[in-house]
């Protein structure tokens, strides 16, 4: 829980200037541009996850400050598109059938919930502690 604390707070952080880019822009088109804060966080939380889980370490700063990473099981790496689809799922899953969801990782041997099962992912340790 502490990572996703982290990384949403990273995400609402990203969002400061990209408001005032947005702001200014609404300014100069007399307003039509201030429609793109309906999608503004869901793009930003997007980018997030391609750039950090889809990139080298395959971990979110928040992942990384728990020490885990995610990895797929036939051993490639997880990839930008693959990265953004695991954090729809996630939220789509916990949207559509509650956060009870989460419960799943109890039940699975690797303790892998809905979406991880989906795509064929796992969280891992980076390192020991």
């Amino acid at each position: 829980m502490f990572s996703f604390v982290v990384d949403y707070t990273i995400v609402l952080l990203l969002s400061v200037p990209a408001a005032i880019v947005v702001f200014l822009l609404g300014m100069l088109s007399f307003g039509l541009a201030w429609g793109l804060y309906a999608i503004l966080l869901p793009v930003i939380a997007v980018l997030y996850l391609a750039f950090t889980m889809g990139g080298s370490n395959q971990a979110t700063p928040g992942m990384r400050l728990a020490g885990v990473r995610v990895a797929r099981l036939d051993g490639g790496r997880v990839d930008p598109p693959l990265a953004v689809l695991h954090g729809v799922l996630f939220w789509a899953a916990n949207a559509v059938l509650t956060p009870f969801v989460l419960l799943v990782g109890l039940f699975t041997p690797r303790k892998q919930l809905l979406h991880d099962l989906l795509l064929g992912t796992v969280i891992v340790r980076d390192r020991e502690f």
